[in-house]
């Protein structure tokens, strides 16, 4: 995975505007560290549980856990009021809405847009900057109506506006967005069609920048102005030679794939100059990628952009705005590092680069300052949604306490029965090759038949309880051996979940993403397994391996063991419901009916004097819609398991009762959600 480097945040004593020096410390991966058992001894408190899942990292100011072992949700984030998640999904369950169960919060989404604004007015008020600062939102991040809207009024008080990467969301823009003098950025590719209704909102009232991303859409833009007689305002994006970093690296350089050259730039200055239309171009545009961990690669991109804004200025562009894009990270393991699914500055620490480096080239090269423009996406939705879903059963490894052989037990079973009772932290790495070895050749006697399948049962079972006792021993250890490292994995628990992986997470099985996962409960209570989740579909890679850890990344998640329900059969347990956070950019939107699992219930919940109030409930998929996307009509359905029950029942093959029970069930489950029950 990459190391870590971390970096001090800034203090009020900080010197001009340069970040704060790096006090670097990578961190090496000498021998696998395994995570300790705690000793019986201690009993487990809620502070232990905040270390292990790392919740003060990632989830100040809106996430903690409260006396009773629950997660509690600051909507407002430090400005107070709260709520407990376990407490609101019980109440939830009650109205009818199952899991799994997106929940949003609005007051959150209101607050990341305050405090992104109030970053950018401190740093202005620090600097000295004569210009002001306008954000965007990008709707590609989240174009679910009911957060658009939300988006669209808590932005009003700071002129939020909207960024728009293709036609479709031009249209939701051009149709949400009625903030007096809020920008509407029109990117992505575009054709007649997009560039001459963008022009048109300006009729509307909208402050439309249509953003330069082709070089071919210079021409259709000066003949959509001429034909309209409407003067547009234009920008440019430029491909920077600044570096990107991480899984979006590529989104600057040569050859990424949108923006243009310097030399396109320069071709496109001229052409609007020969059509008389350069006092249009006003906007300098750049992006380096999303969710950039290192606040250098900032610094290095705004530097660069800059430069150009003011040259294009020198050549009489009527230069205004400078848009830096996306990037702001969000710290979704609480590292505070360059790692990839971290970051090593805070907000304000970005609005401070951002003004100052603009500021310092602007007053050298004696150009007025931009009123300075951000994308920051990830960073404003990501927080306000959590996802809650419940484990349904698990699949445990046999590791019971294996009786002494018999005179007649095969040699090899004999052989890993002592290996198991020699067991020590002396000889615990050796052991562990002597196991391995005896089920291998375990195995190959069965092949050739000179063990029973009885006999080759046993064999595994001693086997994976010489691992267990190993493992013991190796928790207890500070380093253990490279050639262990990968039994902690070897021995976990799989714990089965509520949850399409692909429909809800996608890029946690797309790109590795990581997400914050743990209990939302009995976090006064020490999760003894260790395990990875596997979801509903029938797909080897419909499973989350990955966690975030403050080293590197863990490929288990330590969970509580299924409570068996009182007074009911064996098979059923108490509920156990875990959450994934941070999962509010992007996730919804990418998600996919692999299997045809749908969306999940959606909720929207927002603070009130007596508690909160449900401001929207959106239902998941019914099956019946899922079977709609993909071309089946659920009437027909219905009717061809009636004809073929009617045929079944002509010729004995089913009775009545039977067949009206599964025409029953079959109806029934149409109009039902898609996940269990």
């Amino acid at each position: 995975m990459g190391k870590r480097q971390s970096i001090a945040f800034e203090s009020n004593q900080a010197n001009a505007h340069d970040t704060p020096s790096a006090s670097h410390s990578s961190t090496e991966r000498s021998p696998q560290s395994l995570p300790n058992e705690t000793s019986a001894k201690t009993p487990w408190t809620i502070e232990d549980s905040e270390e292990l899942y790392r919740i003060k990292g990632w989830g100040e100011p809106y996430f903690s856990i409260n006396a009773a072992g629950h997660v509690t949700v600051s909507p407002k984030g430090d400005r107070g009021g709260s709520l407990d998640l376990y407490e609101l999904v019980n109440a939830l369950k009650l109205r009818n809405v199952g899991l799994p169960l997106l929940i949003r919060f609005s007051d959150i989404l209101e607050d990341r847009i305050e405090r992104l604004n109030a970053c950018f007015a401190k740093a202005i008020a620090r600097y000295s900057y004569a210009g002001s600062y306008r954000g965007v939102f990008p709707v590609k991040c989240n174009q679910q109506r009911h957060l658009i809207e939300d988006l669209v009024r808590f932005g009003k008080p700071h002129q939020f506006g909207l960024e728009a990467g293709s036609k479709p969301e031009l249209l939701i823009a051009l149709a949400t967005l009625d903030t007096p003098g809020a920008l509407l950025i029109c990117n992505g590719y575009k054709d007649r069609e997009y560039i001459e209704t963008a022009m048109l909102a300006r009729r509307l009232g909208h402050t439309p920048i249509i953003v330069l991303e082709q070089f071919e859409e210079v021409d259709l833009v000066i003949e959509a102005s001429r034909k309209l007689q409407v003067e547009p305002i234009l920008g440019v994006r430029a491909k920077l030679s600044a570096k990107g970093i991480g899984r979006w690296g590529t989104s600057a350089g040569d050859r990424a794939k949108f923006g243009l050259t310097i030399p396109e730039i320069l071709q496109s200055v001229e052409k609007l100059r020969d059509a008389k239309m350069l006092n249009a171009l006003q906007l300098l545009h750049f992006h380096v990628g999303s969710q950039i961990s290192a606040i250098s690669v900032i610094k290095d991109a705004i530097r660069e952009a800059s430069q150009i804004y003011v040259e294009l200025s020198k050549l009489g562009a009527n230069m205004q705005y400078l848009d830096v894009g996306g990037g702001l990270g969000v710290d979704y393991d609480g590292s505070k590092t360059n790692f990839y699914a971290s970051k090593n500055y805070s907000m304000q620490n970005y609005a401070n680069d951002v003004v100052a480096q603009v500021r310092d080239i602007c007053h050298e090269r004696e150009v007025p300052v931009p009123t300075l423009v951000s994308e920051s996406g990830r960073a404003i939705a990501s927080h306000q949604s959590v996802l809650v879903f419940d484990v349904l059963g698990t699949s445990d490894v046999i590791t019971d306490n294996p009786p002494p052989p018999e005179d007649k037990t095969p040699l090899v079973i004999r052989n890993l029965h002592e290996t198991y009772q020699s067991i020590t932290v002396e000889n615990y790495q050796e052991a562990y090759h002597d196991a391995t070895q005896f089920k291998e050749e375990a195995v190959s006697m069965f092949g050739f038949g000179y063990l029973s399948l009885t006999d080759r049962a046993t064999a595994e079972r001693l086997y994976w309880s010489c691992c267990h006792k190993i493992l013991s021993i190796a928790r207890q250890q500070e380093y253990v051996p490279d050639d262990l490292e990968d039994l902690e994995k070897i021995m976990a628990s799989i714990y089965y979940v509520n949850l399409s992986v692909f429909q809800s997470a996608p890029d946690s099985w797309a790109i590795d993403q990581l997400f914050p996962i743990m209990p939302i409960h009995r976090l006064d209570e020490e999760p003894t397994h260790r395990a990875t989740l596997a979801d509903l579909t029938c797909d080897s890679d419909g499973k989350i391996h990955q966690f975030i850890d403050l080293r590197d990344v863990k490929s288990v998640l330590e969970l509580h063991p299924l409570r068996q329900q009182e007074s009911s059969s064996p098979a059923t347990h108490e509920p156990y419901y875990l959450a994934m956070f941070l999962n509010g950019a992007y996730q919804e939107i990418m998600g996919n009916l692999h299997n045809l699992f749908g969306d999940t219930n959606a909720v929207h919940i927002k603070l009130s004097p007596k508690g909160y109030q449900i401001e929207h409930v959106v239902k998941g998929d019914t099956m019946t819609e899922v079977l709609g996307y993909v071309q089946y009509d659920s009437e027909d359905l219905i009717e061809n398991i009636r004809r073929r029950s009617e045929q079944a029942l002509q010729e004995k093959q089913i009775t009545l009762q039977e067949s009206q029970l599964l025409l029953q069930n079959y109806e029934r489950s149409l109009s039902r959600y898609t996940y269990l029950s």
